[in-house]
């Protein structure tokens, strides 16, 4: 088994036009099983480098609906894992023809805390490029200390995204609430 290196790639506009393809796909395979997908992850924030794996996060009313679907994302190119490592998620991962991964599904179902948390995220960041800015750096920072170990890269930045994770949800309910008071009467 080989290690690969960790590589960061600038921020390909294409990137979103490859989430709409797949999600596309995905969402065709899926049917009602699928109640929403989202472009998450670094490759949907812009002005930042990504590893360029698009990060999708699935909206489904009824993990059994989606489970007895599974065997479609699979015909797509899916490798189906269950929830590894992450309790309450249905986790998806296609790999190209390199064997270099492309695309993530992390699925949840409606109403998870998860959901809430990755949007917040992803929007706190485009809101707030300086923020953005800081993590791409740290990305930098890791993958040079880390260039072929994923697991130690993606440790190194837990702290900046729960750091991150607490501004976003007040600033998601700050902005909530802002646009409560504005619609009174």
């Amino acid at each position: 088994m080989s290690v690969q290196r960790i590589v960061l790639s600038s921020h390909d506009v294409g990137w979103r036009d490859a989430f709409e393809r797949e999600a596309a796909a995905v969402a065709h395979a899926l049917g009602d099983a699928l109640d929403t997908l989202h472009h998450i992850g670094s490759t949907a924030i812009p002005g930042i480098h990504a590893k360029p794996v698009i990060d999708m996060l699935a909206v489904t009313a009824d993990f059994a609906r989606l489970d007895a679907r599974a065997d479609r994302l699979v015909a797509l190119g899916y490798e189906a894992l269950g929830e590894f490592g992450i309790a309450g998620r249905r986790y998806f991962r296609k790999d190209g023809a390199d064997s270099v991964r492309t695309h993530q599904i992390h699925a949840f179902e409606a109403g998870s805390p998860q959901i809430a948390r990755h949007l917040a995220f992803r929007d706190y960041l485009i809101a707030h490029p300086e923020v953005a800015r800081a993590y791409d750096a740290l990305k930098h920072r890791l993958a040079a200390i880390h260039p072929h170990d994923t697991r130690s890269y993606t440790q190194g930045k837990d702290a900046f995204i729960a750091e991150v994770d607490a501004r976003a949800a007040a600033w998601r309910g700050s902005e909530s609430e802002a646009t409560r008071r504005s619609s009174l009467p």
